[in-house]
């Protein structure tokens, strides 16, 4: 029960809390870029099962993978895609703590 109120307590309230804190002058455009980052499970469905409850997304998705999360890491650091970065990189956040409640 704790898992889901976790992920998706992180997948709505950390954008928001980030978008009040961080980016008070265009919070509420900060908080629907963040929360648009969530299509990047989209690459849930090039997997079989689509939806798999045991399965970590880290690494197995293509958009989850090392090499995307750098690039979303690197997208964080530019000032011009920080929002969406920061978006990304919190939707990693919570897809790696659904992991590691596994």
């Amino acid at each position: 029960m704790l898992q889901p109120i976790a992920h998706y307590g992180i997948h709505f309230l950390v954008p928001l809390w980030v978008a009040l804190l961080c980016f008070k002058n265009q919070w509420k455009i900060a908080f629907v870029i963040m929360i648009s980052t969530m299509l990047i499970d989209l690459d849930h469905l090039l997997a079989t099962p689509i939806f798999d409850s045991n399965r970590c997304s880290i690494n197995f998705h293509p958009l989850h993978s090392y090499i995307a999360i750098a690039v979303y890491v690197c997208l964080a650091i530019l000032k011009k895609t920080r929002i969406l970065g920061v978006g990304l990189l919190i939707h990693i956040l919570a897809d790696t703590v659904d992991c590691l409640m596994m």
